[in-house]
């Protein structure tokens, strides 16, 4: 927050922090280059030109106090019946909504702890390119390395084509070339629009803004954490 932002609409960054997952204990402030996985995403929305204020959604008191260090400016303690592994993201953008009644914005950027490699220039720029927009919402994909035309899912044993796809295996076999080139959301950033939220309780409408970044990996697994910690130390310089 460098600079003052020219744009018109006020921007929030909600930050979600659960921390009852299971694939990592405690995922979210477990140690990553020396910081916790939060504190990545809180100092990148911290050199953003166009982001007022981070917001962190926990259950966790401990998650907040961590939060705080690292410079994120409010805290909402959302309840444990939307902090589980089945609740989604609507589930804690709207009772953010609720909490931020006191707070002057029109534009929620819902940046995920879980995907720390990410670049300040992307998150800008999407904003900038959303505000523009007359899109209700965006969100931050990359390539797949293998188009997802060619998947296939298992039924008793059987291979079949992806449900709909009206393709047979033997036309499935045909070089990716042929395919259409398919993308991958990757959790760099999502933007959604306070007022469609509010008024269609729900995130996404019918016409999304897509927004193309590089290929970004996302902590899900023990795997995935230690391929990023190798990441981090490999690009030094870049992330102290």
């Amino acid at each position: 927050m460098g600079e003052i932002s020219f744009l018109k609409p006020k921007v929030i960054a909600i930050i979600p922090a659960r921390s009852g997952s299971k694939s990592i204990r405690n995922k979210n402030i477990k140690l990553l280059n020396g910081k916790p996985l939060i504190a990545w995403s809180i100092l990148t929305c911290l050199k953003s030109k166009f982001i007022n204020k981070i917001i962190i959604s926990t259950d966790s008191k401990k998650y907040a106090q961590i939060a705080k260090k690292f410079g994120a400016h409010e805290i909402i303690i959302r309840p444990k019946h939307i902090s589980n592994d089945r609740s989604t993201d609507y589930e804690f953008i709207a009772h953010a909504i609720e909490e931020l009644k006191h707070v002057d914005y029109d534009i929620i950027t819902h940046i995920r702890p879980t995907t720390p490699k990410r670049n300040i220039y992307d998150i800008d720029k999407a904003i900038k390119l959303f505000a523009k927009s007359k899109y209700k919402s965006l969100r931050s994909v990359h390539e797949m390395s293998e188009t997802a035309y060619k998947s296939f899912e298992i039924y008793k044993e059987e291979l079949r084509p992806i449900a709909n796809l009206k393709l047979s295996l033997e036309e499935l076999n045909k070089p990716r070339q042929d395919f259409k080139t398919t993308y991958v959301a990757n959790g760099v950033i999502d933007i959604y629009r306070k007022d469609f939220v509010l008024k269609n309780k729900k995130l996404f409408g019918n016409k999304v803004m897509a927004y193309i970044t590089k290929n970004t990996q996302e902590v899900d697994s023990l795997e995935q954490f230690k391929y990023i910690e190798y990441l981090f130390k490999k690009n030094l310089k870049n992330y102290k």
